[in-house]
This record gives C-alpha cells, structure tokens and sequence, in this order.
C-alpha cells in the first residue's frame, strides 16, 4: 500500500528544536510503510522577516542534512512507491514572498510543489483564519497563486481564512488543505466548513485531514476513530477518491492515543479497511493525493 502524508513539521523541529524527539524518522517511517512524506518549511513564530529568514536558512541546513544521509526527494508524489520512502518539500506560510515574486520560482527550483499562503498571522497574500473570516486575497496574492498553478504548484488553503479560500475558487484555482479537518465534528476555525468541503470537492481539489485532537474532537482525548470519523464526514460531502492524510507530525503537542508517529500508521490503515473497504482505504492512504496532482496540478 502507497502511503503519502502531506504534511509534517520535521525540518524545523531539526532547525530550531533539535533537541526534542522526533516523530518522523527513518526508522519510524519504515515501520509504518510511509513512501512520501512532505516536510514543511514553516514559517515559524514570529512574523518578522529576519526571523522568518533565520528559520528557513536553518531548515535548508537540516534539508541539506538529510539529503547527505540519504533521503531521496520527490518531485511529485507520482514518485511515490511502496517499500520505500521519498520526501516532497512545501511551504507553510508564504511571508518570504515579501522580497518578491521570484523567491516562489526559488522554492520551485529547491524542489517545493506545495505552500500554503499563511500561518497564522497576515502577510502580502492573505490573511490567517486566527485574525478574521472576510478579508480576502491581495492583489499580491492572486498574481502569486497564479503563479504557483503555472509552476505546478499545489497551492494550499490550511489556515488560510474563509474569504481567501473563496477567492481562490473564484479564480478557478483548485487548491488542498493539506492538513485540516471538518468544522462539523470540532467546531475549531482551523477546520472547514461543510459548505467549504463541497465546493472544495466539487473543484476536484483534496484534503488531508489532521491527526491534531484539538481539530478532531472539542473535547477529550483522540484515537484512529476519530480520524475516521472525519474522513467518513468528507465522503459524505463529496471527497470519496479526494481525501488522506496530514498528519502534523513533529508540530503537534499532542497525537491520537493509538496514533503517537508514523510507525502506527498500520493500525489507521486497517480501520480504514474494515470501514470503507480496501480499494477506498488504499485511496486514502496514498492514491488520492497522487490523482490529485495529476488532475489539478500536474496537468
């Protein structure tokens, strides 16, 4: 089984936390089976633009380092493959942008084939979901996300607000959330909203639901079922065949009790399995994210 996670926090926990235990390793990644894992390059906490560029110098070192090690890097997830694991670069946060256009053509060349426009404050694109639900996209930024769909860029709608993702689907854009959940079962305004996933769906674009339990539940601890449950929710609303996962791995502070790396990947796979049954769990598990670039990216 082809398993993709379209979002984990890797590179600046090695940047900027390298003293913490990892989630995403070598060793936790072969025991789960995963062959395409996305490392984020996130913008980190402080919206400050020398800040932000110390963070991403140190997240090219700890790139860099991998690499040297022997990650391979995938340059779409059309590369990946079972029995082995490859890593495809994003952006979380486009605030570099600032310096200009050309910095988005910098990320392509190092290999990045997925940003999403904020974290969680405003920048020269958009505005965050943490700060209001109705300013929309700068001019700025409609000219970058054009950009990005003519570089083969997925552009990516987590944390960006609610006027912002209509904009995009306004301009025809067909975007992912690469790591969000359904508003309907946790009421918290990093997730979507029903109306939001259908004509998400409807645009042929794609979800990977997180593994966060403050985005999974109101209340309480988090187990596979309940990223199930979500995944369930989303079919309902049109995303069989359009669906996977974003983990968050290494930028959460908390994980689903069966659900602590991705060496416990199996254990979601066989829920998936006995829930929905094989051919949609294998679509969920990697699959659906390699359609969706073919369809909406790649084209």
């Amino acid at each position: 089984m082809i398993i993709c996670d379209t979002h984990c926090d890797t590179l600046h926990t090695i940047a900027v936390h390298p003293e913490r235990k990892r989630d995403v390793t070598p060793e936790t990644l072969r025991k789960g089976g995963v062959s395409l894992q996305t490392l984020a390059m996130f913008v980190g906490s402080s919206p400050k633009l020398p800040d932000i560029r110390r963070v991403f110098s140190g997240m090219k070192e700890a790139w860099e380092g991998m690499k040297a090690s022997g990650a391979r890097q995938a340059l779409s997830p059309r590369e990946a493959a079972e029995g082995e694991c490859r890593f495809m670069l994003s952006v979380e946060g486009c605030d570099l942008m600032a310096d200009g256009m050309e910095v988005l053509d910098e990320w392509y060349g190092m290999g990045v084939r997925m940003a999403a426009l904020t974290w969680n404050y405003p920048n020269v694109l958009a505005t965050p979901h943490s700060v209001d639900a109705v300013t929309g996209l700068t001019t700025f930024g409609r000219d970058a996300v054009k950009r990005m769909r003519a570089l083969g860029v997925a552009c990516d709608v987590s944390h960006l607000n609610e006027q912002g993702f209509w904009d995009l689907l306004d301009m025809g854009i067909v975007p992912l959330a690469s790591h969000s959940c359904c508003r309907a079962l946790c009421s918290h305004t990093r997730n979507l909203t029903d109306e939001q996933l259908k004509k998400l769906f409807e645009a042929g674009g794609y979800v990977g639901v997180n593994f966060y339990p403050a985005f999974l539940k109101d209340r309480g601890e988090a187990t596979t079922a309940d990223i199930a449950d979500h995944l369930e929710h989303m079919m309902e609303m049109g995303g069989e065949g359009k669906i996977g996962f974003g983990s968050d791995f290494d930028g959460i502070s908390r994980k689903p009790l069966d659900l602590k790396d991705p060496s416990e990947l199996p254990g979601l796979t066989d829920i998936l399995i006995s829930r929905f049954g094989e051919n949609c769990a294998r679509g969920i598990a990697g699959q659906n994210l390699i359609d969706y670039y073919a369809r909406a990216v790649e084209k």
